[in-house]
């Protein structure tokens, strides 16, 4: 059985190779008789991906310990649900899957009505680049990623999950993020097989990937959000995001395809920016690939990284070689509607600085992450930067980005207010929230301006929304719901981090800690016993001005299986206003060692985040523009 997997990843290989060569051929002798065999290779390629996930699962399920990734991630302790997603819990398995999903992302636009309208061109440059990148895949699994290595004799167990993966967070996480590196390989290639089409499409290739591109934001968006909340409910520091390596190579395809949309906004309602898009589309699609290179090439140290595997420097091959190709496409890219762009006062001027910060954050995110290795060059003893320096640059270019979402709206794209009297509105929001949270104690320059940006980006898309016609309702909705989106999100960080109350105390039965507004009582302290670990256990009672909230209970847990670390279950008590949020790091002559704090908004992120995400879903059946679309300069196009 396992024999077949094997099998069925060298046929990926072979096929997509294949197929990506007879249509290079073909397309240097400008035939395409040969199309439907790059199709049937693209398809054959995705049953072989399907058969080996399905045997590589059943080996989860039934526990087969023979196959060494299933006794590296899984035990008979652990239960079937977390037995199924230890498919993605390590690298092995965790690269057959995002093979799979790009896989299953291929095929399905292959049976869409918008790929059969495209030009024969189009499509067989779509399938070259496609196969390349499957091809790749295969390489990487049958060689030095080969989930279905076995050992004789199977041992009689296994060495079981990480604990830090056994969280219904780690469970969503990964699968989403892979779903988003997978929907944006078909824009990306799209872009690309358009670029080198000599023929003109009937549907330009921003309207053809739009369902992909969307909800490969979605995806990695939601896959984003996930990962945050994993490490805030998990790994018991109190925090959401550390600007650790694993966390900033998830960051940087979103931005830089965050960056892809808004160019593409341009494009749309302007016709400017062509090659620009093609490039920044394809870039998402290399940062994906760079930033498995950062987790896996063992380039920079991260808790929770995949090294030693020795995929690095192949990864990097491709990634460059990847680079080159899309650099080189990009720039040829004929644009017969360039048109030169607007000013720094339009609405077109707002736009690009907008990508402009996306892309600024984008490089300070690259070389920060890379800095350990970039110091080798002039030190023995390189050094990584710490939180303190992303949070000193990325988060003032943040705060200048909701500044720009604020006034954008009300701008013209040739130039000029389009509202005064709106405009007006949105700065009394402005000026009144910075007074108002001012007043609050909110003193410190950083945050007292976000918030209030935040404040008034709401009023302003509340105001954008009631001035749309019906019949443009449903996009404006969308549009104004994920920006929306993020004031809620910049609100939660906003004061969940600099305004957290934390302590960190030892506390006997029956003593009391005051954390913000909650008064805090040790009600009870003991050992205890569950399937797979031993536990201790703090059970507290909180109030507040008197008044019993409720009682929370954090543990802290030896694994069998990891005997050699103490894992903290936090616990929190959720609100809209400050979230209680508590761990046990130990216990000290009969008393319970606590770090305990107060997070303000922080479930302001958790909303936001999903506000963002389902917001797009509303976009995805808008209708294409037609191909002979004017691009007005007139009042009209202001609208």
């Amino acid at each position: 059985m396992y024999l077949v997997a094997y099998v069925c990843l060298l046929v990926t290989l072979f096929a997509s190779l294949a197929g990506a060569a007879i249509g290079t051929a073909q397309l240097w002798q400008g035939k395409h008789s040969e199309l439907r065999w790059l199709e049937w290779a693209q398809g054959l390629g995705s049953l072989c991906m399907l058969v080996a996930s399905g045997v590589l699962m059943r080996a989860l399920v039934v526990s087969d310990f023979s196959v060494d990734y299933v006794a590296s991630y899984t035990d008979r302790a652990l239960s079937l649900f977390y037995r199924c997603t230890a498919f993605w819990g390590g690298h092995e398995g965790s690269m057959l899957f995002w093979a799979l999903m790009v896989s299953v992302c291929g095929t399905a636009f292959l049976f869409t009505r918008t790929y059969r309208s495209l030009s024969v061109e189009t499509r067989s440059w779509f399938l070259v680049f496609f196969l390349t990148i499957m091809a790749f895949f295969g390489l990487l699994l049958s060689t030095w990623s080969n989930p279905f290595l076995q050992s004789s004799p199977a041992p009689a167990d296994g060495q079981g999950l990480n604990p830090l993966l056994q969280n219904p967070g780690m469970i969503f996480h990964p699968p989403l993020l892979f779903l988003g590196y997978g929907g944006f390989v078909i824009p990306g290639c799209l872009a690309l097989a358009q670029a080198m089409s000599p023929k003109k499409d009937a549907m330009h290739w921003l309207d053809a990937a739009r369902p992909f591109t969307l909800t490969g934001w979605i995806f990695l968006t939601a896959g984003i959000a996930l990962g945050g909340w994993w490490a805030y409910m998990e790994l018991g520091w109190g925090g959401y995001w550390a600007w650790d390596p694993v966390e900033n190579a998830s960051l940087l395809p979103w931005l830089i395809g965050t960056a892809a949309l808004h160019t593409g906004i341009v494009e749309t309602r302007r016709g400017k920016l062509h090659r620009v898009n093609i490039f920044l589309m394809s870039l998402t699609t290399v940062s994906a690939f760079f930033a498995t290179y950062l987790v896996r090439g063992d380039v920079v140290n991260s808790v929770h990284a995949f090294g030693g595997n020795g995929t690095g420097p192949y990864l990097l091959f491709f990634v460059l070689a990847f680079l080159a190709v899309i650099l080189f496409i990009s720039f040829a890219a004929k644009d017969d509607n360039s048109r030169e762009l607007g000013g720094i006062e339009t609405r077109e001027g707002f736009v690009i600085m907008t990508v402009w910060l996306l892309a600024a954050i984008s490089l300070v995110i690259l070389l920060a992450t890379l800095w350990p290795v970039i110091s080798k060059l002039w030190t023995e003893r390189p050094v990584g930067l710490d939180q303190h320096f992303y949070n000193s640059v990325c988060l003032p270019l943040f705060t200048v980005m909701l500044a720009l979402l604020l006034a954008c709206p009300w701008l013209k794209w040739q130039g000029g207010v389009r509202d005064w009297r709106k405009l007006l509105i949105v700065g009394a929001a402005f000026c009144g929230a910075l007074i108002v949270f001012w007043r609050m104690g909110v003193q410190q320059a950083l945050p007292l301006m976000s918030a209030s940006l935040c404040a008034a980006l709401l009023v302003s898309m509340a105001l954008l929304l009631a001035e749309k016609s019906t019949r443009a309702w449903t996009p404006s909705l969308m549009a104004c719901l994920v920006h929306a989106s993020v004031a809620l999100v910049a609100l939660g960080i906003s004061f969940s981090g600099p305004y957290k109350q934390e302590v960190e105390l030892e506390l006997a039965r029956g003593g009391v800690a005051q954390v913000g507004p909650y008064s805090v009582t040790l009600s009870n302290l003991y050992e205890g016993r569950d399937k797979t670990f031993d536990f201790i256990e703090a059970e507290l009672q909180l109030s507040v001005d008197g008044k019993t909230v409720g009682v929370v209970s954090p543990q802290r847990r030896l694994y069998d299986k990891f005997p050699r670390y103490a894992f903290s279950e936090a616990t929190t008590h959720p609100s809209l206003g400050s979230e209680f949020y508590a761990t046990l790091l130990g216990v000290s002559g009969g008393k319970a060692v606590l770090r305990m704090s107060a997070n303000p908004l922080v479930n302001w992120l958790w909303i936001g985040s999903a506000i963002m995400c389902l917001a797009p879903l509303l976009a995805l059946r808008r209708k294409r523009r037609p191909e002979n679309k004017t691009f007005p300069d007139g009042e009209d196009a202001d609208r």
